[in-house]
């Protein structure tokens, strides 16, 4: 297995920034190259130890959801190999398998989140006001229970380092539009409801997720930047669920759970995580890939 990839660093295209995980560089005027990196962000916090695999897991566990959902909506890959578009076998080693040419688009300033459970700050949300998002709900839900009816619930796109925050719809349709806000929310429920669908069927529940979308140059509705991973969604184990507790799971909750534990007030600079969290972490992000795709890495 190659090496964990913190920071990458094409020399040959222009830099444009580095997300929570991912680094951007240009190409050209209308195309973008995505590295996605071992990095890992807890509570909007780039920890400073990386998750070995964990790029090309979220790659390629992105790229499988993009191709089986492309009926519902198009999205921002257009096949070009990363390879080509860099120089070296330096600038190749960083983005074998971890990195994607795209189209660059105008990304819309709100995240698509989609929840299916009541749990994580929807939890939260639910015990103190009833509701999630200000959608009520009924009375006596338990933690980790199916919600009655999939819910939209947008949120704000941080910067790095910053923390996302809840919107309602109504302030969606003033950000983006309410012709473009109603395609968003319509669009997320399919996808997810597709998904969800099939990761059942696979021993995986999809407890929630998120999804970013962009237009294109005639105003087209675009799925960008990662789609249904262990990073962006909640990944329960079917066969271990059971409503009342936080459920395990494939994703960085295992991570979470850790942080929680500490007397980390979840601001910059994150802790160190020990040898086993990290371990443990690269093989849940490993195992959900498996299981949704039938893929291991290197296989």
């Amino acid at each position: 297995m190659a090496s964990p990839l913190y920071e990458s660093s094409i020399r040959s295209l222009p830099f444009l920034g580095r997300g929570k995980v991912r680094d951007m560089y240009a190409v050209g005027d209308d195309r973008l190259l995505i590295v996605t990196t071992d990095r890992l962000s807890a509570f909007d916090v780039v920890l400073p130890d990386p998750i070995p695999g964990k790029g090309e897991v979220l790659n390629e566990m992105s790229n499988f959801w993009f191709k089986k959902l492309a009926h519902i909506v198009p999205n921002h890959l257009n096949g070009v190999a990363p390879e080509a578009v860099i120089k070296g076998s330096d600038e190749s080693a960083q983005v074998m398998g971890r990195a994607v040419v795209v189209k660059k688009l105008k990304p819309l300033p709100v995240e698509a989140v989609v929840r299916g459970y009541l749990i994580g700050s929807g939890w939260k949300d639910y015990q103190s006001t009833g509701a999630v998002c200000g959608i009520p709900l009924p009375k006596g839900l338990k933690q980790a229970d199916k919600l009655p009816e999939v819910i939209f619930t947008p949120a704000t796109k941080a910067e790095v380092g910053a923390h996302d925050e809840n919107i309602s719809f109504d302030q969606v349709e003033k950000l983006i539009g309410k012709k473009l806000a109603a395609k968003v929310r319509e669009v997320s429920i399919r996808l997810y409801r597709e998904a969800a669908e099939y990761a059942r069927a696979r021993g995986i529940i999809i407890a929630d997720t998120k999804f970013e979308f962009g237009t294109d140059e005639k105003g087209n509705l675009v799925l960008i930047d990662e789609a249904l991973t262990a990073d962006s969604s909640r990944f329960w184990p079917a066969d271990e669920y059971r409503p009342g507790i936080s459920p395990p799971s494939f994703d960085k909750q295992y991570v979470r759970d850790y942080l929680e534990r500490l007397r980390w007030k979840k601001t910059p600079p994150a802790p160190r995580l020990p040898a086993e969290v990290i371990a443990k972490t690269s093989e849940k992000y490993r195992e959900a890939l498996f299981r949704l795709t039938g893929r291991k890495l290197g296989a």
